[in-house]
């Protein structure tokens, strides 16, 4: 019996539905980057309340962080018994709840407590959401994707800036409770946009996207292909993490003054939210192994120039270092889903961020160790170093099996 359901009809439903889910999942990173970093406005609360030593202070930024990290994977394979879009909104909810019990806590005891749950709401929405946006957008989801990414910079500029600010006026407890309010809205907000959306069995999205891969070489191609960006991933991060530990140094050894290295933050800040836009469509555009190279071969040559050039060159370079050095993650997880099936998503993005994430916390003390023995311009030249070689892993995959990252 043919469908009495017009074409049309079922176009702007699918239209509806990879909509509400792209800004569902938008609103979930933007809600978890900017509760996550709001940790670092409130560690010299924390300190004068609890009477913390740095120690301490950095136990308690690691209970957080730590969750998040250690949690993705198991928080994929809850994908297959809950249903993600209900996951989303429930770990978004715990995270709120995580917060809310950390306004209330009386010792750092209880604080550490709080902020292990709100990790544990946390550690949910990269995964998954990611897995959400690309299994709505099939092939075509690399700059929605990009957007996914752009929204968690947008969380973590605005929310940590608005506590802040509210911190002047109000007291540190209205202020974590109004943060809570802002994840449970969030919540809210999401369980409205994905409620009424229906979720395609993974299995049968991998069936009806492509054929099963019987070829070995196929199959190994694939693996192979998610090894690379993996690889790549993990540098581009520890890249990351380590120049902008080391930016306020280079600044100071250039002359610049205190708040001239917080506008030099803030330059690259805004240009890595402009890459986490843009590198998605250069992709489309150029192809995935290219612009991974060129992004990577840019940031190596612009981290040398800040490195190297007066303070004036090195501040007009920030923002466009900060498009590059930010926009390649959003071309790396775009790229995974030209390498792994439908039916596994949340897994591998639960690896791959494990990975990253676990880069970024240990790169910086890696090449904090370099900078103490070698001094911050030969650990500076490392970090370029390491962006000059960090394409390598994706350009030899796509050397071999041309057209991998761009099915």
């Amino acid at each position: 019996m043919a469908s009495t359901v017009p074409a049309s009809g079922v176009a702007d439903t699918q239209r509806t539905t990879k909509k509400n889910t792209l800004v569902a999942a938008c609103t979930a990173h933007a809600a978890h980057d900017g509760l996550s970093d709001l940790v670092y406005v409130f560690l010299p609360v924390w300190q004068d309340m609890f009477a913390l030593s740095y120690v301490w202070l950095s136990v308690l930024r690691s209970a957080y962080a730590l969750t998040l990290a250690t949690l993705q994977i198991p928080a994929a394979t809850l994908s297959a018994k809950v249903r993600p879009a209900h996951l989303l909104v429930i770990s978004t909810l715990v995270t709120a709840l995580g917060w809310f019990l950390a306004g209330l806590a009386g010792s750092a005891l209880a604080l550490g407590g709080a902020l292990v749950i709100a990790g544990i709401g946390a550690s949910v929405q990269h995964p998954i959401a990611s897995a959400m946006v690309a299994r709505a957008y099939g092939s075509a989801a690399k700059r929605p994707l990009g957007l996914y990414n752009f929204a968690g910079d947008i969380g973590k500029s605005v929310l940590p800036a608005v506590a802040a600010a509210l911190l002047t006026y109000g007291t540190y407890h209205s202020v974590v409770m109004v943060c809570a309010g802002v994840g449970l809205l969030a919540a809210l907000l999401i369980w409205t946009l994905v409620r009424n959306v229906v979720t395609p069995d993974p299995s049968k999205v991998a069936k009806a996207a492509k054929a099963p891969v019987h070829d070995s070489a196929k199959s190994k191609a694939l693996g192979r292909g998610f090894q690379a960006l993996l690889s790549t991933a993990v540098l581009d991060s520890a890249v990351r993490m380590g120049f902008l530990t080391f930016l306020p140094f280079i600044i100071k050894a250039q002359g610049g003054s205190l708040a001239q290295t917080g506008f030099a933050l803030t330059l690259v800040f805004i240009g890595g939210a402009v890459g986490k836009f843009c590198c998605g469509w250069f992709a489309d555009v150029l192809g995935s192994a290219r612009t991974i190279l060129l992004t990577e071969l840019l940031t190596a040559a612009l981290i040398a120039v800040v490195l190297m050039a007066p303070l004036a060159w090195a501040m007009i370079a920030l923002p466009f270092l900060g498009v590059v050095l930010n926009g390649t993650s959003s071309v790396l997880y775009g790229a995974v889903t030209d390498v792994v099936d439908s039916a596994t998503l949340e897994k591998s993005y639960s690896v791959f961020y494990t990975g990253t994430i676990g880069a970024g916390a240990l790169a910086p003390v890696l090449y904090g160790f370099a900078g103490d023995h070698l001094g911050v311009t030969a650990a500076v030249l490392i970090i370029a170093g390491t962006a000059a070689v960090a394409f390598l892993p994706v350009t030899i995959v796509s050397l071999r099996h041309p057209g991998l990252f761009d099915q």
